[in-house]
């Protein structure tokens, strides 16, 4: 597959006129091509919802286009529960998924009417003393342990992971929480992460669906929904072939009139938490060539660094890189395509293969939709870039401008060294 970048060298030129780089640049038309095509692969369950994991990318501008297609909020933070209030998605609009979960947290998620998803058999007792009752409506999250196999590759370790409640804790959970008054129960689970197959979904649905036919046979809960969360991912690398959504709703209906219909079960509801699935290809982090360095290896320095993307350093992850208008060019040149933090991790692309690069050229990096701008931070003082929407029409909207250092120094406002630095 050839990664073509959403956006050209000639409309990069005119937003730069205005909106100097480093910046986050988003695709209005994939997003929404996108999320209809999803909401088209699940159409056969009438109770499916899309959760759109906040923590991907959290901003309300974007948010709103999914709102547009009925899509909810999962929530895993105050500030994140404050960004789906602010965009009119409350009440069951909003699956409250966190862990270590602060009581403020818990408050906020109940005053908004939040489905509160518990992480762990001991939040039972701590919810109630917080907000001083058991919601009527609630879930739980299933950790089954060992390994997630798809035939023989092994996809994920969900027992080396942090959340989620043993397969005894579900069903004494789910017993405690029936004696308390809860009357609706749902299942969530996320037992593989960015997986590039349309097989990973069908299995999850199923291990999550045989559980919940146990379940309520054994402890008469009545279960309205299965959350199948995230863990679709994307082709970061040109030569992975992309999910077919369609062929995964496919398998996950097969599954669901397998095990849940004849278990009388036909009124469960699927719900589905694809940050990253939704609007992951449809990012892009736009920077410019500023250095070229020849020691012991060939580096070009951008002006973007780890602050404006931070997944190659923390995970190694590979982002596919263009460098805007040589798209045909041969990629005859290997270099280490670095940023200035000084940490030498700091690096989007090691021994990269890619036309020749010329100061003031730019370099777009694909695949920052989700988990791209959220992951920033300040370290080096460096401060968060814009974010920018492609529209439909070809204009440009600044949906995040980028940070000054008055945002960096604000929080020393309060003292007199704090006002010498804000201006």
């Amino acid at each position: 597959m050839n990664k073509k970048p959403f956006v050209t060298k000639e409309q990069l030129d005119e937003i730069t006129k205005t909106y100097p780089t480093p910046f986050h640049l988003y695709d209005e038309k994939g997003i929404r091509e996108n999320v209809k095509a999803l909401k088209e692969a699940f159409a056969w369950n009438p109770g499916y919802k899309e959760y759109f994991a906040v923590k991907a990318t959290p901003n309300p501008f974007l948010i709103q286009i999914l709102r547009e297609y009925g899509c909810g909020c999962d929530c895993s933070s105050y500030t994140e529960l404050m960004i789906s209030e602010a965009v009119g998605a409350v009440g069951q609009d909003i699956m409250f998924s966190s862990n270590d979960t602060p009581a403020d947290e818990f408050k906020l998620a109940d005053r908004l009417g939040a489905t509160i998803n518990l992480d762990d058999i001991t939040h039972i007792e701590f919810l109630e003393e917080t907000i001083g009752h058991i919601p009527e409506r609630i879930s739980c999250r299933y950790n089954p342990g060992g390994l997630f196999k798809i035939s023989n590759d092994i996809m994920d370790n969900p027992g080396d992971a942090k959340y989620g409640m043993t397969t005894p804790q579900m069903y004494e959970a789910f017993r405690t929480l029936k004696s308390k008054g809860a009357k609706e129960f749902g299942i969530h689970a996320f037992l593989a992460s960015n997986t590039v197959t349309n097989d990973y979904y069908p299995m999850l649905a199923k291990v999550l669906f045989e559980e919940a036919v146990k379940l309520r046979k054994e402890t008469g809960a009545h279960i309205t929904f299965i959350n199948l969360s995230g863990g679709i991912g994307i082709p970061y690398r040109p030569d992975q072939e992309p999910n077919d959504i369609h062929a995964i709703g496919e398998g996950v209906r097969r599954v669901y009139e397998e095990v849940l219909v004849p278990a009388g079960m036909g009124d469960v509801a699927i719900y589905t938490e694809l940050g990253r699935y939704i609007l992951g290809p449809y990012g892009c982090l736009v920077t410019t060539a500023i250095h070229e360095k020849h020691t012991h290896k060939e580096y070009i320095g951008v002006d973007a660094c780890a602050v404006n993307l931070m997944r190659p350093a923390m995970y190694g992850a590979y982002h596919h890189i263009t460098v805007s208008g040589k798209e045909d060019a041969p990629c005859d040149h290997k270099y280490d395509v670095t940023g200035s933090l000084c940490e030498n991790n700091d690096k989007f692309a090691i021994d990269r293969m890619l036309p020749k690069i010329d100061m003031g050229d730019y370099l777009v990096i694909h695949d920052t939709g989700a988990h791209g701008f959220s992951m920033g931070y300040n370290y080096n003082g460096k401060l968060k870039s814009a974010e920018l929407l492609l529209k439909e029409d070809g204009s440009v909207q600044l949906i995040r401008r980028a940070e000054a250092p008055n945002d960096y120094f604000a929080t020393f406002d309060c003292f007199d060294i704090g006002k010498k630095l804000i201006k």
